[in-house]
């Protein structure tokens, strides 16, 4: 009896140590802790400063209204502005309502081989996708979005699990990436919260981490750009923590690049790499990796129809915005929306081969360069 009972303690013990590493990490302890410093000191992987140019894509029920900006529900219904109401009244019955888009948002066109091929015709090196922007709607089918998800109403589909096979199986060396918004103008979870100083975290415990986990352990995305960050301290939203899981126990943890964007005062100041503002390009050398986010469109991140052709920026503009990021040691990530129906409108794909041309020339004095000891010609104009 007492050798039994020491023979079942001592496997209970081995069964308790085998446990343990995977509970604390390697060598027996995280190697990233939830704090800035242990987690600002993570390496950047060394692909992402190489890659140098990569492709954003803002696409969601926003891309049905195709009108004005993807903050459409937002300036309608959130914070009025007169261009919206008038523009909802002239075309839509009364009473409907911005969820009214959702089966609208079809995707019918939407051929993730086509979007690959023409992302990898670009001569950019990662994508990055809104898996969920501001609005909530995911374009995966998410357990904690019912109902307001891309398989239960309007494409009926996986858009990001489609795009990312895509990526993976039809290009060579692109790098799957997601965009991910943390908050929801209009989720009664948030607002909760919010009306109550932040003080309690329904939302982020029962919507905005569990997203996160979901999107990085189903589609493990090389780029992680958080956004929708600057209502609440990053103690809301539990950043640090999960960004120490992200960096030591997550599939990714060894490929993952994330953004600045994980709460009040930390843009600029922590993360992988520094996006600060949208359309950052500070035009001088940096001391951090940082991204240039932009808009092909000059005036919106999401598709619109009433976008006039000198909205666009040229090819040489893009080209010229390219080489100063570059010069400066940033990150061009250049921003397309596709259409309601999954199409990538003629004039983004024209741009976006366009970019791929002039790289195939020049493609070896961008692509994993470094910064020289000086970023521009002071006296010959646009030279850098």
């Amino acid at each position: 009896m007492a050798a039994s009972a020491t023979l079942l303690s001592f496997i209970f013990l081995c069964i308790v140590l085998a446990a343990v590493p995977q509970c604390l990490g390697r060598r027996g302890k995280y190697k990233y802790k939830p704090n800035w410093p242990s987690i600002d000191s993570r390496p950047l992987p060394s692909w992402y400063d190489e890659a140098k140019f990569g492709i954003f894509m803002h696409w969601g029920v926003f891309s049905v209204p195709s009108f004005g900006s993807e903050w459409f529900w937002w300036h309608w219904q959130g914070k009025p502005l007169a261009p919206y109401v008038e523009f909802m009244k002239k075309n839509y019955r009364p009473g409907f309502t911005y969820p009214d888009f959702a089966p609208m948002f079809t995707a019918e066109f939407y051929d993730p081989k086509t979007f690959a091929e023409i992302i990898e015709a670009s001569g950019a090196k990662y994508v990055v996708l809104t898996s969920k922007h501001h609005e909530g709607f995911t374009n995966w089918p998410s357990k904690y979005s019912w109902n307001w998800n891309s398989m239960d109403v309007g494409p009926k589909r996986d858009l990001v699990g489609d795009l990312a096979t895509a990526i993976r199986n039809y290009t060579k060396d692109v790098h799957f990436g997601l965009y991910h918004s943390l908050f929801e103008w209009f989720n009664p979870l948030y607002l909760q919260d919010k009306k109550g100083g932040f003080s309690t975290q329904t939302y982020t415990l029962d919507i905005c981490l569990p997203e996160l986990h979901e999107i990085i352990e189903n589609y493990k995305p090389d780029v992680l750009w958080s956004d929708g960050d600057w209502e609440a301290l990053p103690e809301y939203w539990n950043s640090t923590e999960f960004l120490a899981w992200l960096c030591n126990d997550s599939p990714v943890k060894d490929t993952v690049v994330t953004n600045d964007r994980w709460g009040q005062g930390t843009s600029c100041k922590h993360g992988g790499f520094y996006s600060c503002n949208d359309r950052y390009n500070p035009g001088t050398l940096q001391k951090h990796k940082w991204e240039n986010a932009m808009t092909i469109d000059k005036k919106s991140w999401g598709f619109r129809r009433d976008a006039q052709l000198d909205d666009y920026l040229t090819t040489d503009e893009l080209v010229a915005i390219l080489a100063e990021t570059v010069s400066c040691g940033g990150n061009l990530l250049m921003n397309i929306g596709p259409t309601h129906d999954g199409r990538i409108a003629p004039i983004f794909e024209e741009r976006l081969r366009q970019m791929g041309d002039w790289l195939k020339v020049n493609g070896d004095a961008i692509y994993a360069s470094k910064p020289w000891r000086a970023q521009n010609d002071t006296k010959t104009k646009d030279v850098w």
